[in-house]
């Protein structure tokens, strides 16, 4: 499809601004500042950028430069990297990878409590690299999880997902492996499966196969204090629906032991566009893996128990605002997956996946058509960047035309 790619730029500022803070600082029911990209194959990106990077006005706009924590919109340029070597047949995605990795080995399933004492079950189950991409593996992100956090207090663990060890990131199933959908630290597990056969961190591999060769310069797991004069402040939204400022999830100074492939970089919405145009556009991965990451991958259970997270209140805000409740959806190897059209928005077979700070993307192949949108707001599912996504979604779709 073609599109007033003109017209949509103009109007696409617009929402922008009416969801961003102005001179003003009025913050109710707003953002300090966002920036939007729209991607297709062939054509420049648009951009578009407003409001500002700081909750008091420093002069400091928010714009396609500007340094967020981007959370697990890292999955997908890390499942990128890890899909590049099953090309080559490296990393096989349906081989058993516990010999690998000996904590998935050992790990055994919660299955509940008696009293404060954990009630855990050995699991003997095969783990593969397509379960850890498609979340099926039963690993959960243990701070949200009050079953993982109990079981933590019993055992003595003081060790979270956001250190971005091996210990953190080591926590019961939540069932046995393959027998439901869980969102949590599976991706994690996933790359240092790439660590173990290139000899590479993730970063190295990253940097050498994707960042460098695209020129994404601001893209990185170890920002320094040059990224300080650009980087976005941290904001939460109160009861009253104005924004005060936050704790940041993660200390960007800290020496952490590993590179966090789930949910570990830092960027821009100019590097980050940049990389959805060259997934979009076949410069990264073959048509037929492109094909497969983009195949619905969950049976029946395991899709019931998707569609029961992802529509629970709370839970529909930050997974999936832009979809209609009860939409059919599925899970491919790095996103949901629409099983149907949306109505005035992207078309069926799209995928779409979005991050702590309520940044998010979604790409669209049937239209040749990808978005990301930059924000930097807590708590997860914020009911604003909800409504600015729709918005911007909706012009997007309202600006293409087809071919004469």
């Amino acid at each position: 499809m073609e599109s007033n790619f003109g017209t949509m730029e103009a109007k696409l500022h617009a929402i922008l601004e009416k969801y961003t803070a102005g001179k003003d600082l009025d913050t109710n029911q707003k953002l300090i500042g966002a920036s939007f990209a729209v991607v297709t194959k062939d054509r420049p990106i648009i951009e578009s950028s407003a409001g500002r990077i700081d909750l008091v006005d420093t002069g400091r706009p928010f714009d396609s430069k500007s340094f967020n924590y981007i959370a697990s919109l890292t999955k997908l340029i890390t499942i990128t990297c890890i899909m590049q070597l099953v090309e080559r047949g490296t990393l096989p995605l349906d081989d058993d990878v516990r010999t690998t990795i000996p904590e998935l080995a050992t790990n055994q399933i919660l299955r509940g409590f008696d009293g404060d004492k954990p009630i855990l079950e050995d699991s003997t189950k095969p783990i593969t690299l397509r379960m850890l991409l498609t979340h099926v593996v039963g690993l959960g992100y243990d701070i949200p999880d009050p079953d993982l956090i109990k079981w933590s207090n019993y055992v003595g663990r003081t060790a979270r997902n956001l250190d971005w060890s091996r210990e953190g990131f080591t926590t019961p199933f939540k069932f046995a492996p393959g027998e439901g959908w869980w969102y949590g630290t599976a991706v994690d597990w996933a790359a240092l499966l790439l660590e173990a056969a290139t000899g590479q961190t993730l970063g190295q591999y990253m940097k050498a196969h994707i960042l460098l060769p695209l020129g994404m310069g601001d893209t990185t797991f170890w920002p320094g204090s040059d990224f300080d004069a650009r980087s976005v402040a941290y904001t939460s939204r109160r009861g009253d629906g104005s924004l005060e400022a936050a704790a940041p999830p993660v200390d960007k100074d800290s020496d952490h032991p590993l590179e966090s492939g789930g949910a570990g970089l830092f960027s821009t919405a100019r590097d980050y566009s940049i990389f959805m145009k060259a997934f979009l556009g076949g410069e990264l991965l073959k048509q037929e893996t492109m094909d497969e990451m983009f195949r619905p991958q969950l049976d029946g259970v395991q899709r019931a128990m998707l569609r029961e997270i992802v529509y629970q209140p709370g839970s529909h805000e930050g997974f999936a605002p832009e979809f209609p409740a009860g939409l059919e959806i599925d899970h491919g190897l790095a996103g949901l997956v629409n099983l149907e059209d949306v109505p005035g928005k992207r078309a069926k077979g799209s995928m779409t996946w979005s991050g702590f700070c309520n940044s998010r993307w979604w790409i669209d192949r049937t239209n040749g058509i990808g978005a990301v949108l930059f924000t930097n707001v807590q708590p997860f599912g914020d009911s604003v960047v909800g409504k600015l996504y729709d918005e911007l979604e909706r012009c997007v779709y309202q600006n293409l035309e087809s071919p004469p």
